[in-house]
C-alpha cells in the first residue's frame, strides 16, 4: 500500500487531464470530434458483423460531425462551436467515430495531415481498437509525434476475455496488452477506455481490473459507466433479460469509481468518469448529470473519505 502522496500535493486526489495538457501546451486546448468516414473490422465482416453489442456511434457525434463534410469543414465548424469560450483557444483533432486506424496507410496519413494542416490544430487524438495498429502506422505516428502532439486511445472496455466475447468485441485482452506495449515503446502517448458495469462483471472484478491495467504503460484512461442505447443489440438483450444487468445508480457508481481510482497506478492520467449520450438515444441509466457535475461529486466524496489515486495500489 502506498503512503499519501503529500510530496506531490497536499490536496492530491487524482491526476487530472487538464493538468496533463498544461505540460504540453501553454494555452487552452479543446478536442474537436471528427467522423472521418472509417468503419470497423467488427462491422464489415473482417472480424464480425453488427459491431459491439453496446455500440451506437450516433452517441459520439456532435451536430457538426458528419461524414459528408470534409475533415477541414468539421474542424472549422467545431472551432466556431467552441471559440466563444476562449477566443485564443487551440484544438486537438479527435478522430473518434469507429476505428480510426483501419485503412490503407496512405489514406490514413492524408486524413491525419489534413487535420494537422488546419489552422489552430496543434495535435491529434486517435481513437481505435487494439487489433488495428500495424507497425507501419506506428512508424508514421512515431515520426510525426516528434513535431506534434499525438495521443493514441485504445478501446479496451474490459480485461476479461469472457466479457469481451459476450459483448462481441472481436479481440482479446492479449491484443490490448500487445497494442499498448508496442505503442508506448515508440514513445507515443497511449490512452485507454474502459466501461464499468458490463453484463456478467462483478464489483470485485471491476476493482481488480484497475490493478491489471496499471501493469500496462498507459498514459491516460477514460472510465465510463455502461449505458443502454436505443438500437443496439445490448438494448434488446436488456429488454429480454433485465435480470442479467446491474445498472448503477449514481451513488453506487461514485463508490465503484473511487475504489477503482484507489487501485490504479498513481501516475495514470484520468480524463473522465462518465459518458453522456443524447437523451433521445439513452435508455438507462439517466442521471441527468453533466461531466463536470459528476467530477465535482467524485472529488467531494474523495475528500470526505480522505482517499486518493493509488492509495491501495501495490
Amino acid at each position: 500500500m502506498l503512503s499519501t502522496p503529500k510530496s506531490m500535493n497536499q490536496n492530491f486526489l487524482y491526476n487530472e487531464f487538464p493538468t496533463f495538457l498544461k505540460k504540453y501546451f501553454p494555452f487552452k486546448v479543446q478536442k474537436i470530434s471528427l467522423n472521418a468516414g472509417f468503419t470497423c473490422p467488427n462491422r464489415d465482416g473482417t472480424k464480425g458483423l453488427g459491431g459491439c453489442t453496446y455500440c451506437n456511434n450516433q452517441t459520439f457525434n456532435p451536430a457538426y460531425c458528419k461524414t459528408e463534410k470534409s475533415i477541414t469543414q468539421q474542424l472549422e465548424e467545431g472551432k466556431v462551436f467552441f471559440s466563444h469560450k476562449y477566443p485564443e483557444m487551440k484544438y486537438l483533432a479527435y478522430f473518434q467515430a469507429y476505428t480510426n486506424t483501419y485503412g490503407e496507410l496512405e489514406n490514413l496519413k492524408r486524413k491525419y495531415e489534413e487535420a494537422l494542416n488546419t489552422s489552430d490544430v496543434v495535435g491529434l487524438v486517435i481513437g481505435t481498437r487494439p487489433d488495428c495498429m500495424p507497425d507501419s502506422l506506428l512508424d508514421y505516428l512515431e515520426q510525426i509525434s516528434k513535431q506534434t502532439f499525438v495521443l493514441v486511445e485504445y478501446g479496451i472496455e474490459s480485461t476479461s476475455n469472457e466479457t469481451l466475447k459476450r459483448i462481441n468485441r472481436g479481440h482479446t485482452f492479449a491484443d490490448t496488452t500487445s497494442a499498448v506495449q508496442r505503442t508506448a515503446a515508440r514513445g507515443l502517448l497511449t490512452g485507454g477506455h474502459v466501461i464499468l458495469g458490463l453484463p456478467g462483471e462483478t464489483h470485485s472484478g471491476m476493482v481488480e481490473q484497475a490493478g491489471v491495467l496499471s501493469q500496462l504503460p498507459l498514459t491516460t484512461l477514460k472510465i465510463h459507466q455502461l449505458q443502454l442505447i436505443r438500437g443496439t443489440k445490448m438494448a434488446r438483450e436488456y429488454e429480454e433479460h433485465p435480470e442479467q444487468f446491474q445498472l448503477f445508480d449514481i451513488e453506487k457508481y461514485i463508490d465503484v469509481v473511487i475504489e477503482y481510482i484507489e487501485h490504479l497506478r498513481p501516475d495514470i492520467v484520468l480524463e473522465r468518469f462518465i459518458s453522456q449520450s443524447p437523451k433521445e438515444l439513452l435508455i438507462a441509466p439517466d442521471w441527468g448529470l453533466k461531466n463536470y457535475e459528476f467530477t465535482a461529486r467524485i472529488q467531494k466524496k474523495m475528500k470526505e473519505k480522505g482517499t486518493w489515486q493509488g492509495k491501495r495500489f501495490s
